[in-house]
């Protein structure tokens, strides 16, 4: 089956909300398959609704209303789901966050945020309220199916969301304009953002993507990334829109190569979206053996540059697939794609363009001062349309810092500097420290800002170095006294920051280099990344 882009101009009416879709499509197939968990179990669409309706009938009993936010700090399964469905039917919002991190970081994004409650599973629960007991009076567990409340349990609120009766609740009319979720990014200042998507951005991408890569209900959809991450809104609503079935991938899976390609075959899976490393690590793990057969139509990826050498394995080692590069930040989504040719050119050595922008989306590429470039130069891109966000929770200066007007439309600023060419846009680097690894945005300044606070140090510089998509993050620390262990300075990060922004080393300088204007000496540094730590 060919996989086409739609042309733009073609995008239709969009519907309301991210909750009709479950409706409409449970209204359509009940009994089908909607979701396999990571343990095979499954629920069909009727499951899943109902499941979602226990959740927001609690919820509507807690007094929870539209605009309210609710937490979420749980492994992903089809408790989560149900819990992300529920929260949508009262027109609340739901903020995932990264069960793999620390407690104390979720902290700091649910009161950022001001969630009400926050649904989690017991192991979970246990890992929060650890590091922060504050939170302990808005922590409700969701009990894992088929498991019976254990009276040694500790006294937090639980649910069932598969038993129980049905009970009437408001459901929220439709408001395109309202907040479905906020996904937290990597800040410069030193704090996380919160992009606020409202209704109308989810719903423009889904619609977008539905037609462009033609889901449908005979597709068996992969679902890799976390929720905290925005590839999971193709996962999860491109899929429950067309009928599609769900197939959650957990943690241990999602970073083992070695087990995906049986975990593909066994499921059956036809539609692959993640970030490149994942892939090239897949490709490497069966560089020069068949691996098992599968029945993959689309790979996508998205989040940072696949290099070639990598894609060109992968794509030998899966031929049958349409391979497509995505791009987008969060605050917009995917707003290019590309199309990869089959097969790459030999000759070609140099990374995959971006693409065209996408029919839902308009782009402009401007100079610093937001002044439109000529074509084939290079500048800023920058996107406008309905899937690009209003701005950021709570942190009206750092929406100015992004956002601004020109010829009548409001434009995102990606910081990312790009060229057009005749096969769209070239990605050509970073205006800021922004870095890019497994696909997460890491600001290093944010490193920075954390390693800051430690008591035993007295100044710090974070650089990134490498290639091919191996990126590495080394911590120049001066210490006030006596060096820290690594490994302390390690757990103090990880208490601080998302897992994937804890430097893979720290080493220790007498002082850090300087410019003749005072400022830290970066190049410097990341020259010294090559030299043994010391």
């Amino acid at each position: 089956m060919t996989t086409d882009i739609v042309p733009r101009g073609q995008q239709s009416e969009l519907p309301a909300n991210l909750a009709k879709y479950l409706d409409d499509t449970t209204a359509r197939q009940p009994s089908a398959r909607a979701l396999v968990d990571s343990d095979g179990s499954a629920l069909s669409y009727e499951e899943l609704s109902a499941a979602a309706d226990r959740i927001a009938v609690f919820l509507y009993r807690k007094g929870i209303v539209a605009g309210d936010r609710v937490g979420l700090f749980m492994r992903k399964s089809a408790q989560t789901l149900a819990a992300i469905f529920g929260i949508l039917r009262l027109g609340a919002a739901y903020v995932p966050t990264d069960v793999s991190s620390s407690g104390t970081r979720a902290a700091t994004l649910f009161s950022d945020c001001d969630v009400q409650i926050i649904f989690t599973d017991p192991e979970s629960a246990r890992h929060l309220t650890q590091h922060a007991p504050q939170l302990e009076p808005r922590v409700v567990v969701i009990r894992p199916r088929h498991e019976e409340k254990n009276d040694t349990d500790e006294s937090w609120q639980t649910l069932d969301m598969l038993h129980g009766e049905k009970h009437a609740y408001p459901r929220s009319p439709p408001d395109a304009n309202r907040l479905a979720y906020i996904l937290y990014t990597s800040g410069s200042s030193g704090a996380p953002k919160g992009v606020a998507i409202s209704q109308r951005n989810a719903v423009s991408f889904v619609e977008w993507a539905s037609a462009a890569f033609n889901v449908t209900a005979q597709d068996q959809v992969s679902s890799h990334a976390p929720l905290h991450f925005d590839l999971s809104i193709f996962d999860l609503y491109v899929s429950v829109k067309n009928g599609a079935c769900i197939h959650l991938i957990d943690t241990d899976l999602a970073a083992s190569p070695r087990h995906l390609a049986t975990f593909l075959s066994t499921r059956a899976i036809t539609v692959w979206y993640s970030a490149p490393a994942i892939l090239g690590m897949l490709a490497e793990q069966h560089k020069g053996r068949s691996p098992a057969p599968n029945r993959l139509r689309l790979v996508l990826f998205a989040g940072e540059v696949f290099p070639i050498a990598k894609l060109r394995m992968l794509m030998q080692l899966w031929p049958k697939p349409a391979y497509y590069n995505l791009y987008g930040p969060t605050e917009t989504n995917v707003c290019t794609a590309y199309r990869v040719p089959t097969p790459i050119p030999a000759q070609r050595v140099e990374p995959l363009p971006i693409g065209h922008p996408c029919d839902h989306c308009d782009t402009i590429v401007v100079d610093e001062h937001q002044r439109p470039v000529p074509d084939g130069q290079p500048g800023l891109l920058c996107v406008a349309g309905p899937s690009v966000v209003t701005g950021y929770w709570n942190a009206a200066e750092k929406t100015a810092q992004r956002f601004f007007q020109l010829d009548g439309q409001r434009w995102y600023n990606t910081g990312d500097i790009v060229r057009s060419s005749c096969e769209g846009y070239l990605f050509l680097g970073r205006l800021d420290r922004m870095i890019k690894r497994h696909g997460y945005r890491i600001e290093l300044d944010e490193i920075e800002s954390c390693l800051t606070a430690h008591p035993e140090l007295t100044a710090c510089a974070v650089v990134s170095s490498g290639s091919n998509g191996n990126t590495t993050i080394t911590a120049f620390v001066v210490a006030r006294d006596a060096p820290v262990c690594p490994t302390d300075l390690g757990r103090f990060c990880y208490n601080r920051l998302a897992r994937y922004m804890v430097p893979d080393q720290f080493r220790y300088l007498p002082d850090l280099p300087r410019t003749s204007t005072g400022k830290i000496h970066y190049p410097l540094l990341e020259r010294q990344c090559d030299a043994e730590p010391t």
